[in-house]
């Protein structure tokens, strides 16, 4: 898809991510391509709206960006305050995280009772990190940092705000459904472009 120079990155990497899914690729090629486009989309933090960059002093949020009208994807900003974490889950489908602000932990698990810890890792401004049930994509992941926010962009195979996912209870290993929801009433403007026209 051509693109002019001056649009907005997210509207680049929503071009790229639904050239990547309308090949009909096989999952390991769409996490190969779609890494590279959110490395290319994180290399830069002068794009993301304010609005979807704002932490709340209770619980992390989940800022919608962008969801394909067919739902083949969606691209989200997740904002954690100073500790915050999220419970054991998982995603149901692929999905790419990559850390724009601060640094995240994730911390994955295996089901179990309790459920048991098999990797935690430290990721920083750049790098992404990729979950999907065939690899495995139960996690806990919070704010690395104690003094400030951190914010991280994931795309999701599929509208994840929808989608109908687990939490695990730590202590048992029992599961129970929830669906995640968007934490934001309006949706940024990917097109808008800083040339104006008189």
């Amino acid at each position: 898809m051509n693109l002019h120079s001056d649009t907005n990155p997210l509207a680049r990497c929503i071009a790229r991510i639904a050239d990547i899914v309308g090949q009909e690729a096989d999952e390991a090629d769409i996490l190969e391509a779609g890494g590279k486009a959110l490395r290319d989309l994180i290399a830069r933090d002068d794009w993301l709206p304010e609005f979807c960059s704002v932490p709340d002093p209770h619980m992390y949020r989940q800022y919608l960006l962008y969801c394909d009208p067919l739902e083949r994807f969606s691209i989200v900003s997740f904002v954690w305050g100073p500790g915050q974490r999220t419970p054991i889950h998982d995603h149901a489908t692929w999905g790419l995280v990559g850390v724009l602000r601060g640094a995240e932990i994730s911390e994955r698990y295996v089901v179990g009772s309790p459920m048991k810890s098999i990797q935690s890792e430290r990721f920083e401004v750049g790098a992404v990190d990729v979950v999907s049930p065939s690899l495995g994509d139960i996690h806990l992941v919070r704010n690395a940092l104690s003094d400030r926010a951190s914010i991280s962009i994931h795309i999701y195979g599929g509208n994840i705000g929808v989608i109908e996912r687990r939490v695990f209870d730590p202590d048992t290993g029992h599961s129970k459904n929830f669906v995640s929801g968007y934490s934001n009433d309006r949706l940024p403007n990917p097109w808008r472009t800083a040339t104006k026209f008189t």
